[in-house]
C-alpha cells in the first residue's frame, strides 16, 4: 500500500490583545488611551507633515503604496521604517517612529509577543493579531495586524496595520440587532425568495408550539396558517406587488390548534436593494381578542338587563290595573246566581294575575343574565333557553 505523502501546510496563527472593554484612562498613569468613533462613511483628512526623503530601497516602492500601514521591524520588534499610511494612522513622523518599538503602538503587547511572532514565522505560518493600536495624541483605534517575515539579508517583521473602527462599528450594531431581536417577545421571521422560512426568533417558535427553531426553518410560509389563500394573498401582497401588509390571520400551531396573530410584513432588501424574500413581525392577540368578546358579551347582558327592566316597568301598571279589576269583579259576583264556570275562571284569572306580579317583580330584581335549559331538542344534544330567574 503506498504511503502518503505528508505535505506540509501553511497555517495562520491568531492573537487577540483586544481587552473586553477598550482602555480607560487609569489614575496615576501617564498615557490615556480613548477609542475614537468614526461614523459610517466619515473620512479624516490630516495634513502631510514635512517629512525627510525617505533612501530609496527595493521595497520603497511598494511599502509607500500599500493601502495597509505597514510598520518594518528587525528581529527584536524596533521599528526601521514605515509607510506614508502608518505615519497617517499613528500621528506620528517618520523619524518619530523609526527607533520605536513595536509594542510601543500596539496596546497590550511587550517582548513576549515579538518572541511568539518570531517561533510562529521561523515555522512558515502566518500571524493575524487583533488589537488597539495607540496614537501619539493617545487616541487608540480597533485594528488588524497581518505580520509577516521578511527574509532580506537582514532578517525583518512586517506589520500590516488595517483600522477597522468602522467595520467594529458595523459588527457592535448587527450583534445589538441580532440579540434584539432573539429576545423580541414578538415572533419574527425571515422567508426567501420561494416563501420558506429562513430563520425564526425563540418567540416566534413558542407561538407555534416548537421546542427549537431549527424546527420551522424550510418550511413554507402558508403552513404556518389555517387559512391557505389568505396567506398566499399576503406574500403576493408583499414580494409581488411590494407593499407593506398588515392584518390578523388565524395561525396553526404544530398540535394543530388555532391562535389569533397580528401579522406586519414587508420585503426584504439585499445591500444592493435587490428583493430577497420577506420579513414578517407576529403578535399573539389570543388574549386580546378573548377580552374583547368577553366586553361586548357583557355589554349585551348589560342592554338585556336594562330592556328586562324597562319592560317589566311598562307590564308592570296594567297587571296591576288588571288584577284590581278582577278583584272588583269578583266581589260583585259573589252571593249571585252567576254560573259557577264563570266564577271559577275568575278565580284563576285573578291567581294568573297575581303569578304574573310575581314574575314580573322578580324580573325586575334580576342583576345578572344567566340562561338554563328549557326544553330538550329531539336529538338529546342541543336545548331551548330561558332566563334563570
Amino acid at each position: 500500500m503506498p504511503m502518503i505523502e505528508k505535505k506540509k501546510l501553511s497555517q495562520t496563527m491568531r492573537i487577540d490583545l483586544i481587552p473586553d472593554v477598550p482602555a480607560r484612562p487609569v489614575p496615576g498613569k501617564k498615557k490615556r488611551y480613548i477609542v475614537s468613533s468614526l461614523a459610517p462613511g466619515a473620512t479624516v483628512i490630516r495634513p502631510r507633515a514635512p517629512e525627510e526623503t525617505a533612501k530609496g530601497t527595493e521595497y520603497e516602492e511598494l511599502l509607500q503604496s500599500l493601502y495597509d500601514a505597514a510598520l518594518i521591524t528587525d528581529m527584536a520588534g524596533k521599528i526601521v521604517d514605515v509607510n506614508f499610511r502608518a505615519r497617517e494612522f499613528l500621528l506620528y513622523n517618520r523619524h518619530d517612529l523609526r527607533g520605536m518599538a513595536v509594542f510601543d503602538v500596539i496596546s497590550g503587547a511587550d517582548e513576549s509577543l515579538i518572541r511568539t511572532l518570531a517561533a510562529n514565522l521561523a515555522n512558515e505560518r502566518y500571524t493575524l493579531i487583533q488589537a488597539y493600536c495607540i496614537r501619539k495624541d493617545g487616541s487608540c483605534f480597533p485594528s488588524e495586524i497581518a505580520v509577516n517575515r521578511l527574509r532580506l539579508a537582514d532578517a525583518r517583521l512586517c506589520f500590516f496595520i488595517r483600522d477597522t473602527t468602522l467595520r467594529r462599528q458595523a459588527d457592535e450594531m448587527l450583534r445589538t440587532e441580532h440579540n434584539a431581536i432573539q429576545n423580541s417577545g414578538d415572533g419574527i421571521a425571515i422567508a426567501d425568495t420561494n416563501n420558506q422560512l429562513e430563520y425564526v426568533n425563540p418567540a416566534a417558535a413558542r407561538m407555534w408550539g416548537y421546542d427549537e427553531t431549527d424546527e420551522l426553518l424550510a418550511l413554507p410560509v402558508a403552513d404556518l396558517w389555517a387559512d391557505h389563500e389568505a396567506a398566499e394573498a399576503m406574500m403576493n401582497a408583499v414580494t409581488s406587488d411590494r407593499q407593506f401588509w398588515k392584518g390578523e390571520l388565524m395561525a396553526k400551531r404544530k398540535d394543530g390548534s388555532l391562535f389569533d396573530t397580528q401579522v406586519s410584513a414587508a420585503l426584504n432588501r439585499n445591500s444592493d436593494g435587490e428583493p430577497v424574500g420577506a420579513i414578517f413581525s407576529f403578535v399573539d392577540v389570543s388574549d386580546r381578542k378573548r377580552a374583547e368578546e368577553a366586553e361586548r358579551e357583557a355589554e349585551r347582558r348589560r342592554v338585556m338587563l336594562e330592556s328586562l327592566g324597562a319592560a317589566c316597568h311598562h307590564l308592570g301598571q296594567p297587571a296591576t290595573v288588571l288584577l284590581a279589576n278582577l278583584g272588583i269583579m269578583k266581589r260583585k259576583l259573589e252571593g249571585s246566581s252567576t254560573d259557577t264556570t264563570v266564577k271559577s275562571l275568575l278565580d284563576d284569572s285573578i291567581c294568573a294575575m297575581e303569578t304574573l306580579g310575581k314574575i314580573l317583580h322578580k324580573l325586575n330584581a334580576v342583576n345578572e343574565y344567566k340562561t338554563t335549559k328549557y326544553i330538550e331538542d329531539t336529538d338529546g344534544a342541543a336545548f331551548s333557553r330561558i332566563l334563570d330567574i
